[in-house]
């Protein structure tokens, strides 16, 4: 979730998931021990619990990473083992870590050794066409070895040649059932479950099985999800209402805007909010125009709000003359 799951979607993700724990996009231990460190863990205390998710292989600095996040305020640290990009073959990092469990467990040691919050470890059931248990078992196993015990499986095989990261999230297929050996065979372990969840209902009934469900790609796409899903597994929960959400919001992008932050990036992840839904299309047309964006205006959110209820009302005025 590289560039998708930063501080301004935390936050529009924070208003539709209340209880939700949400995790940053994978961080590199080079961005933040050479980067603009406020920058990238700069994050709204409203988003609590957040963790953090690092990339990199080298044990020393993981563990300066770790208290880096640990500083900043962060629930965990999330160790990504998954991640099948060029960019961390390159950097011999995220999937390529599944096979060097050794140097795993030596970077998690050195970072549970460092911090007194958690560490944890995401990562795949498989690399390339292996689609052997024991490869997976025994790198559990080994982490498992450090006292870890928060193990969230992307139950797909990651493809490191010839597949994008685009592709590897669609063409190997998904195997729960691998993930669930795996809380059998560690019982004293969480197993949070990865990929494929598109739906509420099936992140419900997932949930009966593990100890936990991660949603990605879904909730970017159609941020909705995490309300429906909330309102499932928190039916007492009162949530925020449509107008409410974008109320706060408006007072959020106002802020940022002050800080810099352009408004174009503040409303990127709520593009995707109303889809499927009347209104939806007006709703991303304004919040995508180039002059409205370059305003710097956060009364453009509100805007577009009441442009997509314009449209449904126009719909439905349409409808009643028929």
């Amino acid at each position: 979730m590289i560039d998708v799951t930063d501080r301004h979607c935390r936050f529009f993700h924070r208003l539709l998931a209340p209880r939700a724990r949400l995790y940053s996009e994978m961080i590199t231990t080079g961005a933040l021990l050479h980067g603009d460190v406020a920058r990238h863990l700069d994050f709204d205390r409203t988003e609590h619990p957040v963790a953090l998710q690092v990339g990199g292989c080298d044990p020393g600095q993981l563990a300066k990473c770790a208290l880096l996040g640990e500083r900043w305020g962060y629930a965990e640290v999330n160790l990504n083992c998954g991640c099948p990009s060029e960019r961390v073959q390159h950097g011999a990092f995220g999937a390529c870590l599944m096979a060097q469990p050794g140097l795993v467990a030596d970077g998690i040691k050195a970072m549970q050794d460092a911090v007194s919050i958690p560490v944890t470890v995401k990562h795949r059931i498989g690399l390339d066409y292996e689609e052997s248990y024991d490869f997976v078992r025994d790198f559990v196993g080994r982490i498992h070895e450090t006292g870890c015990r928060v193990f969230i499986v992307h139950a797909r095989n990651a493809v490191l040649k010839g597949l994008s990261p685009k592709q590897n999230r669609e063409i190997p297929p998904l195997r729960y059932d691998i993930a669930l050996k795996l809380k059998g065979d560690f019982p004293d372990s969480r197993f949070v479950l990865n990929g494929g969840v598109s739906e509420a209902a099936q992140f419900s009934r997932l949930s009966a099985q593990f100890d936990g469900v991660m949603l990605g790609r879904a909730a970017w796409h159609n941020p909705s999800i995490l309300s429906e899903v909330t309102a499932l597994q928190d039916p007492q929960l009162d949530l925020p209402q449509p107008s409410k959400v974008v109320e706060t919001m408006v007072d959020y992008a106002a802020r940022q805007i002050d800080q810099g932050v352009p408004l174009r990036v503040i409303v990127r992840p709520m593009l995707g909010w109303l889809s499927g839904r009347a209104g939806a299309r007006q709703w991303r047309r304004t919040l995508s125009r180039p002059d409205m964006l370059n305003s710097n205006d956060p009364g453009v959110i509100e805007r577009a709000w009441v442009d997509a209820y314009s449209a449904v009302s126009s719909l439905s005025a349409g409808q009643s003359r028929i």
